[in-house]
């Protein structure tokens, strides 16, 4: 099954016997987060299954390029924005996120292991890690990079479908998570509920256009504005067009994210050594 997880660089399956003998060498650690909310009625509510899995697949690229990666294991509840609205979604406060991931670090550098690189897969993840990446900072000048995989991944979408087919395709509910999640997790993805593209809804109130989550359009300026998805977005899916995704798409992308991403920890290793 293109799910399956390999143990073999998953910190929760390695046998305790032999994590002692790994985590005593200092390996870089990924920690990986997402989100657990509506990614539109085709696709799994569980984002950070994508963050996991790209986790998964740098681990084992730079692995074999001889800097040994592990997996921490996943957190799947994401720093609360804007899709409270969502029944069965599942959010942290940005406080609790925050005080979270400081604990999970703080466990790690308890013990030896400090080469940790942050793998991000949700918006409202970004604040808490900026915090305590800061916070480490200022402590002792403790790095703590992320990578945000989304907001990557949109820059590299126009070169492999072009510029033209990027700006329809682009959007939360369609790419990129969601030809990733045709290539890596097909038997998750509802092909038979892929909505067709729809532009941002009104402000119900000022009658106004949404441009994206918190901001809408008045005579060409920008306006703030507090909301929530379902107010902007049709069933979670925001501008991007959903049936243009496709697998092949997905693959590209997941070759292009894991090889810059294996670069970085290549890059970080080197100069922060074990």
């Amino acid at each position: 099954m293109a799910n399956k997880t390999d143990p073999s660089v998953h910190m929760g399956t390695i046998a305790g016997g032999e994590a002692r003998e790994i985590l005593g060498e200092n390996p870089v650690i990924l920690l990986p987060m997402g989100s657990h909310e509506d990614q539109g009625p085709h696709a799994p509510m569980g984002d950070y299954l994508l963050a996991e899995k790209m986790a998964e697949l740098i681990a084992l690229r730079a692995s074999a390029r001889g800097v040994r990666t592990l997996v921490a294991p996943v957190l799947p509840f994401g720093g609360d924005d804007w899709f409270s609205p969502m029944i069965g979604g599942i959010a942290l406060s940005q406080a609790t996120l925050t005080a979270v991931i400081g604990d999970m670090v703080d466990s790690l550098h308890r013990n030896g292991l400090s080469r940790i690189i942050v793998i991000n897969g949700h918006g409202g993840n970004v604040g808490p890690i900026s915090e305590v990446a800061r916070e480490l900072y200022q402590r002792g000048q403790i790095l703590l990079p992320s990578l945000y995989l989304w907001r990557i991944a949109y820059g590299l979408l126009p070169g492999i479908v072009g510029a033209e087919k990027a700006a329809a395709v682009s959007g939360h509910g369609s790419d990129p998570l969601t030809s990733l999640g045709l290539h890596l997790f097909p038997e998750l993805i509802r092909t038979d509920l892929i909505p067709a593209g729809k532009p941002l809804k009104r402000d119900p109130l000022l009658d106004i256009p949404f441009t994206g989550l918190g901001t809408a359009s008045f005579e060409g300026i920008e306006v703030n504005m507090p909301n929530a998805y379902d107010e902007v977005y049709h069933d979670g899916v925001a501008k991007g067009d959903p049936t243009l995704c496709s697998a092949e798409t997905g693959a590209a992308l997941s070759e292009k994210l894991t090889e810059l991403c294996t670069r970085f920890v290549l890059h970080y290793a080197e100069k922060v050594p074990a």
